[in-house]
């Protein structure tokens, strides 16, 4: 069944509602309303420019709204930011990493940064997890291709035992197999309760892993649908497929 606005989840962990933010004289969001519950995923489409990125740096407290309420795992980030961050793991479309390191160095590196400190075993399990092979854990990272450099971020990702997972196009640079992995860790997260934004262009993988699926247009949700109801994948591409690659 389609759904003409964001779905409003009990308790939602992140909540976004009536959403209005301008970026110089252009409103970009117009009106976004969408709520994610513990143990979910929301897939957020839409083309280059309609609002997706502007949505995810919103909830981090990067962004200012005009207008509207937001807040993660009852953190308003507007007032917040870095209590809002602290609840946040975040997969940036382009994977900054230090190149002289090693994918063990760097993720020791970032999670003694938040105060932790997991153990080689941890490291290695989240890894295997993120489907990075055994025997290129310790080479350096500036050898690595972009998807390689996905995973070790996905790791980190796991590594982070908070609420909340933003994704921003986490399949980019992903093989087939690779994106298999990946869709079985969500549902791993998944399990363990985290709420799961991710944005996307790809309206296949979104059917493959998310509950929901909103399409974003005019600043705002303009449908929304779920995959388990059964959709016709093929006919939504050819409603949004052009936008979403424009």
């Amino acid at each position: 069944m389609a759904i003409k606005r964001g779905m409003t989840q009990p308790n939602p962990v992140i909540a976004i509602a009536d959403l209005v933010l301008s970026r110089g004289d252009r409103r970009v969001l117009d009106g976004l309303s969408l709520s994610v519950a513990a143990g979910e995923v929301y897939a957020l489409l839409g083309g280059n420019g309609a609002g997706k990125s502007t949505t995810l740096s919103a909830l981090l407290g990067f962004l200012r709204p005009d207008a509207g309420r937001l807040a993660v795992a009852g953190v308003d980030p507007v007032a917040d930011a870095d209590a809002a961050r602290a609840r946040i793991a975040y997969l940036p479309e382009n994977v900054a990493l230090y190149e002289q390191l090693t994918a063990r160095e760097n993720i020791a590196y970032f999670t003694a940064l938040t105060g932790a400190e997991p153990a080689a075993g941890t490291i290695d399990a989240a890894l295997d997890a993120a489907g990075l092979q055994p025997e290129a854990r310790d080479r350096r990272v500036a050898g690595y291709s972009k998807g390689m450099r996905q995973k070790v971020a996905i790791a980190l990702a796991v590594l982070r035992d908070v609420p909340v997972l933003l994704l921003d196009e986490p399949t980019t640079g992903l093989d087939p197999r690779a994106t298999a992995d990946f869709n079985a860790l969500v549902g791993t997260l998944k399990a363990r309760g985290t709420a799961i934004l991710m944005v996307t262009h790809d309206l296949l993988g979104a059917a493959d892993c998310a509950d929901r699926i909103g399409f974003l247009a005019a600043g705002r949700i303009v449908e929304e649908v779920r995959p388990a109801d059964g959709i016709d994948v093929r006919a939504l591409h050819r409603r949004y497929g052009d936008a979403a690659a424009a």
